[in-house]
C-alpha cells in the first residue's frame, strides 16, 4: 500500500481541539464513500440481470450454458477494452500496477474508472470492487479537499476515502481499522495510534453504518457450527493455511507472466477481448459458481458443504485461481480480495471433501487466511476476514496459530502487484 504522506517532524501531538474538527469531513467522506459504492454495486446488479437472466430468456438460451458465458464474458471485454480506450485517462493506470490505496488519481479518471469496474462486475469477470471504488472516492475525496480545506495534509483525505470505502465493503469499520494500523506503523507520525486513526475510524464508521442501513451486507456464510477446539482442528489449520498460502503464491509467481503475455498483444481492447473469451472458456470448464467476484457464489457453496465432491471442488478452486491471474493481468479493472476467498473456500471445501474428519468450518477459515495473506499481504485483513466468515471468536486461538507457518511462506515474497517496469513488487 503507498500512501502520500507529509513530515511530522515539526507537527504537535494531536490534541482533543484538533481531532474534534476532524468529526464533520469524516463523516461526509465515509458516507459519500459508502454511497459511491452501494451505486456501482446497484448499478451492476442492474446490468448482471439484464444480462444472465432477462437476455439469455429472451433469446432462448440457457442462462448459464457455455456458450452464454463464453459469448457474454468476451463481449465484456470488448466493452471494457473500448471504455478504456475511449474515456478520459483511460479508466486509470494499468491495474496490474495498483494497490488498493494509492495515490490520488485526476478527477476525470474517475466516470470511466467507475464504468469500466461496473461492466466487469455485471460481466461476470473474476474480480471484486474494493480497488477501483477505493481509488475513485480517493480522488474524489482529495480533490473536493484540496479546496475546501487547501491546508489540511494530502494525506488526511487519503486515509478518509480509503477507510470509508473499505468499511462500507465489509460493513464495520473494523477491517479499515487494521489496515491502516499496518500502515501507519510503517510511517511513523505525532501522536499515539489512535490519535492518527481517530479520523478514519470515523469515516468507516459512518461508511460502514451506512452500507448496513441501506444494503445489509454480511461476510458470514453460515457454515456448520464448531464444537470446539481439537487436537486434529490444529493439525488441519497447520497443514491448510500453509497449503492454501503456497496455492496463492503460484497465482502470485504466475501473474507478471500472464501480464507480459496480454502486454505483448499491443492493443487494450484486443487484450480485454481475449481475456474475455478465456475467461468464458474457464466459466464453461468450472460452472456459473466460478464467475463473478465470488461473494454470493461462495455462499451457495457453503450452505452445501457436502454437496460436491472433491474433485469438483478442487476444479473449481483452481478455475478460480487462473480466472483471478487472467482478469488482473489482461487490464480488467477490480479488486482481488473477494475471489480470493472464492478459492479459499473451494480449497478448504475440497480439503473436507478429501479428509471428512476435516471440520468444514476450519477448512474454510483456514484456506481463506491462507490464500489472503498470499494475495493481499495483509495479514491483519485476512485474519479478520477469516474469522468474519464463521463468525464464531473461538476459531481466532487456531487462526492465530495458523498464519504463522502460513506468513513465513509469503514474507519477503513478490506481491500481485507490478511496479512501472513490469517487475513483480516485493
Amino acid at each position: 500500500m503507498r500512501v502520500a504522506t507529509d513530515s511530522p517532524s515539526a507537527s504537535p501531538s494531536p490534541s482533543w481541539r484538533t481531532l474534534l474538527p476532524l468529526v464533520v469531513p469524516s463523516l461526509v467522506v465515509g458516507v459519500v464513500a459508502s454511497l459511491v459504492l452501494l451505486g456501482v454495486d446497484e448499478l451492476a446488479g442492474l446490468l448482471q440481470d439484464v444480462l444472465w437472466k432477462t437476455l439469455p430468456d429472451a433469446l432462448g438460451i440457457g442462462r448459464h450454458s457455455s456458450l452464454w458465458m463464453i459469448v457474454m464474458l468476451t463481449a465484456t471485454g470488448l466493452a471494457v477494452g473500448l471504455v478504456v480506450r475511449q474515456v478520459p485517462g483511460h479508466a486509470g493506470p494499468d491495474p496490474a500496477t495498483t494497490g488498493l490505496v494509492d495515490r490520488p488519481l485526476p478527477p476525470g479518471v474517475v466516470p470511466g474508472l467507475l464504468l469500466a469496474s461496473a461492466l466487469a462486475l455485471a460481466g461476470g469477470v473474476s474480480l471484486g470492487p474494493e480497488n477501483p471504488i477505493t481509488a475513485a472516492n480517493i480522488a474524489l475525496a482529495y480533490w473536493l479537499g484540496r479546496k475546501v480545506a487547501p491546508s489540511a495534509p494530502a494525506a488526511l483525505w487519503l486515509s478518509l476515502a480509503a477507510a470509508g470505502t473499505i468499511g462500507a465493503l465489509f460493513g464495520t469499520p473494523v477491517a479499515a481499522a487494521l489496515i491502516l494500523t499496518e500502515t501507519f506503523a510503517a510511517q511513523p507520525g505525532p501522536g499515539s495510534l489512535w490519535d492518527r486513526l481517530f479520523g478514519p475510524l470515523v469515516a468507516a464508521g459512518a461508511g460502514g453504518l451506512t452500507a448496513v442501513l441501506i444494503e445489509h451486507p454480511t461476510f458470514d456464510l453460515s457454515l456448520p457450527n464448531h464444537p470446539g477446539a481439537r487436537w486434529t482442528d490444529a493439525l488441519a489449520a497447520l497443514v491448510i493455511a500453509p497449503v492454501a498460502a503456497a496455492l496463492g503464491m503460484a497465482a502470485v509467481y504466475a501473474f507478471p507472466y500472464a501480464h507480459r503475455a496480454f502486454n505483448r498483444i499491443g492493443r487494450p481492447v484486443l487484450a480485454l477481448t481475449v481475456g474475455g473469451f478465456l475467461l468464458g472458456l474457464l466459466g464453461a470448464l468450472g460452472g456459473y459458481l466460478t464467475l463473478f467476484k465470488g461473494l454470493s457464489e461462495v455462499k451457495t457453496l457453503a450452505s452445501d458443504p457436502d454437496g460436491w465432491s472433491a474433485g469438483q471442488f478442487a476444479l473449481m478452486c483452481g478455475v478460480k485461481t487462473v480466472a483471478l491471474v487472467i482478469s488482473a493481468a489482461c487490464g480488467f479493472r477490480g479488486g482481488r480480495i473477494f475471489p480470493a476467498v472464492f478459492i479459499g473456500v473451494s480449497l478448504g471445501l475440497f480439503a473436507h471433501a478429501l479428509v471428512p474428519a476435516v471440520h468444514p468450518t476450519v477448512a474454510v477459515v483456514c484456506g481463506v487466511l491462507g490464500v489472503l495473506l498470499a494475495i493481499t499481504r495483509q495479514g491483519w485483513l485476512s485474519l479478520f476476514t477469516a474469522a468474519v466468515l464463521a463468525a464464531d471468536p473461538n476459531l481466532l486461538p487456531l487462526l492465530c496459530v495458523a498464519v504463522l507457518p502460513a506468513w513465513l511462506l509469503v514474507t519477503g515474497r513478490p506481491k500481485m502487484q507490478l511496479g512501472e517496469d513490469g517487475k513483480a513488487l516485493r
